[in-house]
């Protein structure tokens, strides 16, 4: 059997992921196209426990940033090795909310990290494996956090003052454009505009890869 594809959905904080990925789903549906779709960090149970040390904001004692980096790539490895790989092998397309991407943009970014660690780290946790296509949802910091703010409580990293996202968003924006795999799309539009992106970038890509579906 063929390998299906992985399609990953990024970006900052109220960018729109959810309903990306909603949109996503339908299209991938109305193309009789099967598919899972996961989140990182999580997807496994175990990735879960890992998601829930990463994400609270209520710790006895302080998460280092190496930590959360180190947390960050176990749980991926746990998806990509448990259920990512599994589904593709078999066939089936992956819908990813978050992957790689966002390591090196919140943790290579927003905290710092040199290429050349991140580099490292990804190479021993995921040996060289890549989403066969990235939709980027770009927004400023100011209006992503004023939804994320809306939604309600934030969680620990979204608690980060507002520089640390204009770092993520440099970051994310400047792996984007030096990679033809990731597709920028505008998500400050309007929401039907920005779902009419989607649907175009992944119409066009579909009929490009249907033949090896």
């Amino acid at each position: 059997m063929s390998l299906g594809k992985f399609i990953v959905i990024e970006g900052i904080e109220g960018a729109g992921k959810s309903s990306a990925i909603e949109v996503v789903k339908r299209i991938l549906a109305e193309n009789n196209i099967e598919f899972i779709s996961t989140r990182e960090p999580g997807g496994t149970p175990l990735a879960e426990s890992l998601r829930d040390i990463v994400k609270s904001a209520e710790h006895n004692e302080v998460l280092t940033q190496e930590t959360e980096l180190l947390l960050m790539y176990a749980a991926r490895s746990q998806l990509l090795a448990n259920r990512i790989l599994p589904a593709l092998n078999s066939g089936k397309w992956v819908i990813g909310d978050r992957h790689d991407l966002s390591s090196r943009a919140y943790q290579g970014g927003g905290r710092q990290f040199d290429d050349q660690v991140m580099d490292v780290v990804a190479d021993v946790t995921l040996k060289g494996f890549k989403p066969d296509l990235t939709l980027y949802l770009d927004i400023t910091p100011e209006q992503g956090l004023s939804r994320a703010q809306a939604r309600g409580e934030l969680d620990r990293i979204e608690l980060e003052k507002i520089e640390f996202f204009h770092r993520v968003r440099d970051k994310y924006c400047e792996i984007a454009a030096n990679d033809q795999t990731i597709i920028t799309i505008d998500a400050s539009d309007e929401m039907t505009l920005v779902h009419k992106n989607i649907r175009q970038q992944l119409a066009i890509f579909i009929s490009e890869n249907m033949e090896t579906h």
